[in-house]
């Protein structure tokens, strides 16, 4: 039997562990940098670095992996292209401590707005609030994939969300009570 040549096994990995989750990418590179083109470049990038990188990763989720190149990646690209755009806090006073059986008052609040009031909300958030939110509810990463994927303690996790949260309820909740007046 015949051993593929190096190159053609990382092209095989790449194509298995990080293909799938390429619209992820996308996706969390456009939040970061607040559009596509920008988002594109971030994810060709990240592309590069995780098939350079393809050897290294183990047992675990590819997503979070992935993610985690492009998050490193946009941020980089972030304080090269737009040092004073990149904002970053830690309000560690907030923490998520209720558990609820049906969707929380911020998720039913979002599903009565419009995709493009939460899409704007979502884009108006301060980008360590942004990522977070985009993350958590648009990738569907727990809260410990979330903390691997960005290096944060998990109750900065924990409260970062929940600040994103009660962010995005102030404006699309502003945003419902004018509808409702109108």
């Amino acid at each position: 039997m015949t051993r593929q040549p190096a190159d053609n096994l990382n092209k095989q990995r790449f194509d298995e562990i990080v293909l799938p989750h390429l619209a992820d990418a996308l996706s969390l590179a456009r939040w970061l940098t607040g559009n596509a083109v920008d988002g594109e470049d971030v994810v060709q990038e990240a592309a590069i670095r995780a098939y350079t990188a393809i050897a290294t990763f183990r047992d675990g989720s590819a997503k979070a992996w992935l993610l985690t190149i492009v998050r490193n990646t946009a941020f980089s690209w972030l304080r090269k292209n737009r040092p004073k755009a990149l904002l970053v806090t830690d309000d560690a006073a907030i923490f998520e401590q209720a558990q609820y059986d049906g969707p929380s008052p911020e998720a039913a609040l979002i599903a009565k707005a419009d995709t493009r009031s939460v899409q704007d909300a979502i884009a108006a958030l301060p980008i360590a609030y942004r990522e977070i939110i985009v993350l958590r509810e648009i990738d569907e990463l727990s809260y410990r994939e979330i903390a691997d994927v960005t290096g944060l303690p998990l109750g900065t996790v924990m409260s970062r969300l929940s600040r994103a949260r009660g962010l995005l309820l102030e404006r699309l909740g502003g945003a419902v009570r004018k509808q409702g007046a109108a």
